[in-house]
């Protein structure tokens, strides 16, 4: 079933409820759904674009992110969200890897995107005149009837080859995920209001969709700001929340704190990083049993395992990431494929409606992440005799900073294109604040001098601010094993001494 066939049985129940709040106004669902329906024959008249399409979202947080994501569902296309923060030419490389045929931004990204996306049939930012057009165009009378196999969000998650892969999911995908939710976390109604300061693009988008399936009120923030998220909470009834650690642990120290009233808090639901103990414990201290942690990826959105908040109450689980979702399989494998008994660490594999189709365009990809109906996450982890999935290492190095995926391999391959640059290897250390943050190690190639100034100038100019390393550490070499490859981990140990 098409999620824009879903959103018109909500409409339809609960027109007069609010359904968006965004920039001070606030939308019904009855309004929602003709914005939609406009926006579908705009896209479908105006716009040329054919079921099956795929249209970029690179958008600020704001209340059209969800019309313009409704409105390709309702026209059959696929909406291809990216993340605000990235680097022009990241972003020009992933409309191009998906064949977007348009494009939807905002402006405060507009001005800078539309070189990047020069060429594009059509680059149109919410707001404007031409905006408003879209939105004066005949309504669709009838939904486009998709098959829940079709593809409806591309979700680009970058590999350790540095380049971005979408991985493809599908309205049943989408469902299942929200099902899910309505399983494990909470049931939801029209009296549940969604609070959105994480990116639309990712998680809090993700989960926007369960909320308005059920009528549920979203309140888009135009970012994280924690005196305003904890008034939002004081303010709106039966909240839900998803937080990065990062936001969580910004949130506890905020001074705000020690006074805030949480009692509208329903479900803090965090991911997407590490949480520390101590400040896990912290959060249960300020909010109560209100959190689920949730442990996923973009190739199964939100959805392999979970710590419920009855679970947060057993402090031997709090380092744990919780245990299966229901109607979500999850094994501990070795480098064979064979499952490992409780206790031992391996890949961490899962099977379930909710995972991927496959790569965009990537069989390669595809092929290596699903093997047997299997998806192969990378990450490394044991399970205990009770199911619970404790998390060691990523196998593909990869860096969680503020919950945000960051790759080694991509910041490297930048590095390199500075002649100076003889060899690098980029490696995670924690921070207390961001879960980690992006180092580099560097080699000079001889008779030349390295200008960390200059490498990071090449960082910014190519990829995003985040991504770029925080500390530079200038070696005469790196340690390699007998066939050459960087070891990471002695690279690491080092780190555990204060740079110089």
């Amino acid at each position: 079933m098409n999620l824009a066939e879903v959103l018109a049985t909500t409409a339809r129940r609960y027109g007069d409820r609010p359904a968006v709040t965004s920039g001070g106004s606030t939308v019904t669902y009855a309004r929602f759904q003709e914005r939609v329906l406009a926006l579908c024959g705009a896209l479908l008249s105006h716009l040329d674009l054919r079921p099956g399409d795929r249209v970029l979202l690179c958008m600020e947080n704001c209340g059209e992110f969800l019309e313009v994501l409704f409105a390709c569902w309702a026209a059959g296309l696929c909406a291809v969200p990216t993340n605000a923060k990235l680097h022009p030419r990241e972003v020009a490389f992933i409309a191009a890897n998906a064949g977007a045929r348009a494009a939807f931004t905002t402006r405060g990204l507009h001005e800078k995107l539309a070189p990047a996306l020069e060429g594009m049939g059509a680059v149109i930012c919410a707001g404007t005149g031409e905006w408003a057009a879209l939105l004066r165009a005949d309504r669709v009378q009838r939904i486009h009837e998709s098959a829940p196999d079709e593809d409806a969000w591309v979700f680009y998650t970058s590999g350790t080859t540095g380049q971005p892969k979408g991985a493809l999911l599908t309205h049943r995908n989408l469902l299942f995920m929200s099902h899910c939710f309505y399983a494990d976390i909470d049931r939801l109604g029209p009296d549940h209001t969604k609070l959105h300061a994480a990116p639309l693009s990712h998680a809090s988008g993700l989960y926007a969709l369960p909320h308005m399936l059920r009528g549920g009120h979203q309140v888009v923030l135009d970012g994280f700001d924690a005196p305003e998220l904890l008034d939002a909470i004081a303010r709106h009834p039966k909240v839900t929340l998803f937080a990065a650690p990062t936001m969580v642990t910004r949130l506890l120290d905020a001074p705000e704190a020690l006074k805030a009233d949480v009692r509208n808090l329903r479900t803090l639901y965090y991911g997407g990083g590490p949480m520390y103990v101590a400040n896990l414990e912290r959060a249960l201290a300020m909010f109560g049993p209100r959190l689920f942690q949730i442990f996923g990826q973009g190739e199964s959105p939100m959805t392999i395992t979970g710590l419920a908040k009855e679970d947060h109450a057993r402090r031997d689980l709090l380092a744990t990431c919780g245990a299966a979702r229901t109607g979500v399989a999850v094994k501990i494998v070795d480098p064979d494929g064979r499952e490992l008994p409780s206790g031992e660490v391996g890949e961490v594999i899962t099977r379930s409606d909710c995972v991927m189709k496959g790569y965009w365009n990537n069989e390669p990809g595809t092929t290596a992440a699903l093997q047997g109906g299997w998806l192969h996450t990378g990450d490394l982890g044991l399970m205990d005799a009770e199911g619970y999935l404790t998390l060691r290492d990523r196998s593909k190095d990869m860096i969680i900073s503020g919950g945000t995926n960051i790759y080694p391999r991509e910041i490297e391959e930048i590095l390199l294109r500075d002649p100076a640059v003889l060899e690098c290897s980029v490696v995670g250390r924690p921070h207390a604040d961001w879960g980690e943050e992006a180092v580099a190690f560097v080699v000079a190639t001889p008779g030349r001098q390295l200008d960390t100034a200059a490498l990071e100038r090449l960082c910014l100019d190519n990829i995003a601010r985040f991504k770029r390393p925080k500390a530079w550490l200038v070696l005469e070499s790196l340690p390699k094993n007998n066939y050459g490859k960087v070891l990471k981990t002695e690279l690491r140990n080092m780190l555990k001494e204060p740079l110089q």
